[in-house]
């Protein structure tokens, strides 16, 4: 074996320990980026169905404050009718807050619309908590499944490391000199394309 000879193979040797380090790092970069998302997805998973179940119980609360003041419009409308004007004063005494608001627009609308119960005015409680609580489930459920892919994204960069790292280890048998240096030079161009793809993602620490 020439002196040149000898060191081209030294460089190819060099350039392959660094190729299969470099790679080495990358991979298990990507594999702790693909972890961390997965535990991000798992916990916005988990927060979104927490909401949901929130958002239940709130709605929950704002059906029966509907039904309780359904109950008690029931009995003022019958009062009304009625001309009782001492009964109808006792049970606008008993109106929940909410539905007392509802009830004084509708009366200074002139009662055109249907009941207190169409007025703007009307929000049993419970009812804004529900909805807000249902926008933060649907923006957590998003966000986990960007989570997720975002995952998956870095998990289909180790597989396309380890490519790397085996047309590296391919390059190492005893084969023709150019037949090495084309397989290295195909692991250096994809590991090259996949760290330029790395880049592009968003990093979780």
């Amino acid at each position: 074996m020439t002196e040149t000879t000898r060191q081209r193979r030294d460089v190819f040797d060099v350039i392959a320990v660094f190729v299969l380090s470099i790679t080495a790092v990358l991979t298990a970069w990507c594999g702790f980026e693909s972890s961390k998302w997965g535990g991000d997805m798992s916990i916005a998973f988990s927060e979104a169905s927490g909401a949901r179940i929130n958002s239940g119980v709130a709605d929950g609360t704002a059906r029966d404050a509907r039904q309780y003041d359904l109950t008690i419009w029931t009995e003022w409308v019958l009062a009304d009718r009625a001309q009782d004007a001492e009964l109808t004063a006792y049970i606008e005494e008993r109106f929940s807050p909410e539905f007392a608001v509802a009830f004084e627009a509708w009366e200074e609308g002139g009662r055109e619309e249907r009941g207190p119960f169409v007025m703007d005015e009307y929000v049993p409680p419970g009812s804004e908590e529900a909805a807000a609580l249902s926008e933060r489930a649907d923006t957590r459920f998003a966000d986990a499944l960007e989570s997720n892919q975002r995952g998956d994204n870095y998990t289909l960069l180790t597989v396309l490391f380890a490519l790397v790292l085996f047309l590296t280890a391919m390059s190492q048998r005893d084969l023709v000199m150019w037949v090495r240096w084309v397989l290295l030079g195909l692991a250096v161009v994809v590991g090259v394309t996949g760290a330029i793809i790395m880049l592009t993602f968003p990093i979780l620490i």
